[in-house]
């Protein structure tokens, strides 16, 4: 059964000028897992921010609760498994409100050209 759906779109424009000079922001919003992955590709560095914003963005769209109960973007990691294929992984208060949800799967599918990025999350039971 679906719980919820959430689907977001930006600038990677945006993200470039948030993040390339605040390693804070960029502390707060992505793993270091996420950093390295992203930080690998010169030319796709921001599209690749911006599309792992985008489905955090997603996530919580789908979920409902926005950023409540302590929970934050750096719990929710984005990564990619052998084929390419981007998934989440939940951590701290995220994924302890999954559970108590009783969230079986999270479906990811994010995309990014050179100026935009979007993704969209399908949360089921």
């Amino acid at each position: 059964m679906i719980f919820g759906i959430g689907t977001d779109i930006i600038e990677v424009g945006r993200m470039e000028k948030h993040l390339e000079k605040n390693d804070a922001l960029m502390k707060k919003l992505y793993t270091e897992t996420e950093q390295k992955y992203c930080g690998k590709g010169k030319v796709t560095r921001y599209q690749c921010f911006a599309a792992r914003f985008a489905a955090k963005e997603a996530f919580f769209k789908a979920l409902g609760t926005g950023y409540r109960f302590g929970m934050a973007f750096h719990e929710i990691e984005v990564l990619n498994d052998e084929l390419g294929k981007p998934y989440i992984v939940p951590h701290g208060k995220v994924k302890e409100y999954l559970e108590e949800q009783k969230i079986s799967s999270i479906h990811l599918s994010i995309s990014h050209v050179k100026e935009m990025a979007n993704a969209f999350v399908v949360l089921e039971k």
